[in-house]
């Protein structure tokens, strides 16, 4: 049994492979490859196991190859999550550089290259935790290990701890708040401003390779040129 759908949402490991087409049997991470699609187009509450094999063209018995239930494939989502979008930014930020200006520029690269970070699916996840006190808990625990790693950052630059923890505080939560705000602007509209927001969460003034390096990281992620 084949899908119409099953060529534009599965995904493999290995670009270079063909989508799955025909009576072939599907993956482990095919399941999370469509079930991260709904989950961050229709929400949770619509990653169902018959949902996903109609999705995938297969039975919903071979769900369970893989998965012992549906609370498992949620929980290994959240898992994918952690691993992925948490995993990202701590290690951005962890990434070394010669200035406080590099650094952020690090962490800059999260919020232009969805193939590092998805912001769509963080703000799946923080939709989730709206109705779930377990995620709820694993995003706060997710909140506090970034801003942790960004703490740390900016401390490693001669910041005091106090001042350290706030730029933090903003350079996340900012971030955060305009994933929400869903702003209608071209990756060149926020590009002219990257002087300007280095400067903004660092007080210091970024050097001009920099900028340069960080336009250009942002124009070929949009353009998907990044792996």
């Amino acid at each position: 049994m084949t899908n119409s759908k099953v060529t534009t949402l599965l995904h493999r490991d290995d670009p270079g492979k063909k989508p799955l087409v025909g009576n072939i049997k599907v993956t482990r991470q095919d399941w999370l490859n469509v079930a991260m699609d709904i989950l961050v187009s229709d929400g949770v509450e619509q990653v169902k196991v018959l949902t996903l094999g109609e999705r995938l063209g297969v039975s919903r018995s071979s769900f369970y190859w893989y998965f012992k239930s549906r609370q498992d494939l949620l929980d290994a989502l959240l898992d994918h999550w952690q691993q992925t979008n948490t995993a990202a930014m701590i290690n951005q930020a962890e990434s070394p550089a010669e200035t406080i200006t590099g650094a952020v520029c690090n962490v800059f690269k999260c919020f232009v290259n969805p193939k590092l970070f998805d912001p769509q699916l963080d703000f799946a996840i923080r939709e989730w935790s709206r109705r779930s006190g377990k995620v709820r808990r694993l995003l706060d625990q997710s909140d506090q290990q970034r801003l942790a790693a960004l703490s740390e950052m900016y401390a490693r630059y001669g910041y005091e701890t106090k001042e350290a923890t706030t730029r933090a505080r903003i350079l996340y939560y900012m971030q955060v708040g305009y994933y929400a705000a869903d702003l209608q602007e071209t990756m060149e509209e926020r590009s002219d401003r990257i002087a300007e927001y280095l400067l903004g969460f660092t007080g210091r003034v970024p050097l001009q390779s920099e900028i340069e390096g960080a336009v250009a990281y942002a124009m070929a992620a949009s353009k998907g040129e990044l792996s």
